[in-house]
């Protein structure tokens, strides 16, 4: 489904190919649509906020073949400035075929489009990781960190979000994590240059990575940017469901922070600024 916002006739206009790697809660679905929908909504939103403002058009795909999708070709990624890898119950680190034929998908885009810019999520983070070499497992404490959660950011953060705030907050739900970052080192010389740097953006203090960055080319997130409050409670039920989360006084804490206000919206506006303007040149605002 092709959609565009164009918040005026002028606004620079960034178009997304959106990787679908889960299917929300039914609820969801029926309220807001698929997560594909809900990210061009989200990032519409942020575009419109921003100012100026920017134009948001996307494209989703539903890339998971065991349940009726199919990975996109590199030529069905022309028209597009980049892509958002979304979340998924999925472990990243798996070798499921469409997971390995997704790797090998971002990889020859990688090394074809050296100005297209790669977006991820809970999963799209972690796989986006392990396409450059970092590795991705369970957090050692084999908990999961959920709900509404301090961010602490670090001076790339703070820069990247142009605050001078220490911490942001956003929604968490994985227990998997990046236990090892990638460097240009673990990613090889056909992927970064040498001295390239994959920055962190922020750490908790159950995920020492909550994202990664290099400029003009990578941006990351453990955390949900979309996530309302809603979706916060079906999506800790969909796990508590499934069996993924077995602690259910840490589901049920989770689920009761679910409507705590988050900076999703902030730092969808700095992913959308990544792509119009030069980040060498970005100042700090106070929010």
């Amino acid at each position: 489904m092709d959609q565009t916002f164009r918040p005026t006739p002028t606004a620079p206009v960034v178009r997304l190919m959106v990787l679908e790697t889960d299917k929300p809660h039914p609820d969801t679905y029926s309220e807001r649509g698929s997560f594909g929908q809900i990210v061009h909504s989200f990032f519409s939103k942020a575009g419109s906020a921003h100012h100026p403002p920017l134009g948001v058009e996307t494209d989703q795909v539903y890339v998971v073949a065991e349940q009726g999708g199919r990975v996109p070709t590199v030529e069905e990624f022309a028209r597009f400035d980049g892509l958002v890898i979304t979340g998924s119950v999925y472990d990243a680190h798996a070798n499921n075929p469409w997971i390995l034929e997704l790797l090998e998908l971002l990889r020859a885009l990688w090394i074809q489009r050296p100005e297209f810019h790669f977006l991820g999520v809970c999963f799209g983070h972690q796989l986006l990781a392990r396409l450059l070499g970092g590795n991705v497992a369970p957090a050692p404490t084999q908990d999961w960190e959920l709900g509404h959660s301090r961010i602490d950011l670090t001076s790339v953060g703070q820069r990247l979000f142009r605050t001078r705030n220490d911490h942001i907050y956003l929604h968490q739900m994985h227990q998997d994590q990046v236990t090892a970052p990638p460097t240009a080192a673990s990613a090889g010389p056909e992927m970064l240059s040498a001295d390239t740097e994959v920055a962190c953006w922020g750490r908790s203090d159950h995920t020492p990575v909550q994202g990664l960055y290099i400029p003009n080319r990578l941006f990351t997130s453990q955390a949900h940017l979309a996530f309302d409050e809603d979706m916060v409670k079906r999506q800790i039920q969909i796990r508590v469901d499934g069996g993924g989360i077995k602690d259910l006084e840490h589901a049920d804490r989770a689920a009761e922070t679910a409507h705590l206000e988050h900076d999703g919206v902030e730092v969808a506006k700095a992913i959308l600024r990544l792509f119009v303007f030069d980040d060498d040149d970005m100042g700090y605002e106070r929010r």
